[in-house]
């Protein structure tokens, strides 16, 4: 359950960086909800985290939440962002995912 909790507190790590994307696009009003927005994600992705990390590793729970994140995000870059998207920064995306299943395997 805690890995679960983890995971979901990841997807709002990106959902947290991807309001900020938005933002920053955005004005007035509408940029002012996005930071709303921002706020409540990172409350809730935090809290997760919190909850995640009473029962995981804290330097395994944190370094699967930032790569989550990281991944997540450099994906909504890419998709809704249109950030390039080049070989090597795709690559390494890769060695970050497999690194991110890694911990997970060792972890007890």
């Amino acid at each position: 359950m805690n890995w679960i909790l983890l995971i979901i507190a990841g997807l709002f790590e990106v959902a947290f960086a991807a309001c900020l994307g938005k933002a920053k696009e955005a004005t007035g009003t509408q940029a002012t909800y996005w930071y709303i927005a921002f706020l409540i994600c990172l409350a809730i992705s935090m809290l997760l985290l919190v909850k995640a990390t009473q029962q995981l590793p804290i330097g395994t729970a944190y370094a699967v939440w930032t790569g989550i994140g990281a991944v997540g995000t450099v994906l909504i870059g890419i998709i809704i962002f249109k950030e390039p998207a080049t070989f090597w920064r795709l690559f390494f995306i890769m060695t970050l995912i497999a690194s991110i299943i890694g911990l997970k395997v060792v972890s007890h």
